[in-house]
């Protein structure tokens, strides 16, 4: 065993493979990452944990007892883990207390009652609102890149019948010129200046 799985975490005490993390105030940011390989016991109870993460209690093969009642449990979708860990648990006394205190219509049952479904019922969907709203901006952003490109080249149309009538004209003072005929103004301002 690595010294990282012998070791206590700072807010628990260890003695002969129990565990304990109780009335300690710790929330699931702040719950240990990890307990010792060989804990028989871990209690959690009495503080302020809602879920707990994923795969927290698979690297405890000798855990025999969980204590985890009296925990403000938000059972929605965060709980899942929580509730499959209960469920192959053959000792029931891990399964007694782990209640409910949120959403207010599952307040007070117990987890492992809950369906699967009902707690992804409670879920909040905010990443599908996120991802809507994201799409939505993503079409916006089209369709101003689309009205800027139409108008850069209505722009870019405009500016080559421009140029093209400058060209033209351009082109027929010149040919008056080179014939010889020289326009009206040109012999206007030559006879004043004499």
């Amino acid at each position: 065993m690595s010294a990282a799985q012998l070791s206590c975490p700072e807010v628990c005490t260890c003695v002969a493979g129990v565990v304990d993390c109780s009335k300690r105030g710790l929330t699931t940011a702040s719950l240990p990452t990890s307990f010792p390989a060989h804990t028989t016991q871990l209690h959690l109870n009495d503080n302020h944990l809602t879920a707990l993460p994923n795969g927290l209690l698979d690297s405890l093969p000798s855990l025999r007892l969980a204590a985890l009642h009296d925990n403000p449990w938000s059972c929605d979708c965060g709980i899942l883990y929580l509730r499959g860990w209960l469920l192959k648990q053959s000792n029931h006394a891990s399964l007694q207390n782990v209640s409910c205190s949120s959403p207010a219509h599952l307040r007070g049952r117990l987890l492992v009652y809950l369906s699967e479904q009902e707690l992804l019922d409670s879920c909040r969907y905010w990443m599908c609102n996120l991802a809507l709203a994201s799409q939505i901006s993503l079409f916006i952003f089209v369709i101003v890149q689309v009205l800027l490109l139409a108008s850069v080249i209505l722009f870019l149309r405009r500016f080559e019948l421009l140029t093209q009538e400058a060209r033209r004209t351009a082109a027929e003072t010149f040919t008056a010129e080179d014939d010889g005929t020289q326009s009206n103004e040109y012999v206007m301002l030559k006879d004043r200046s004499l």
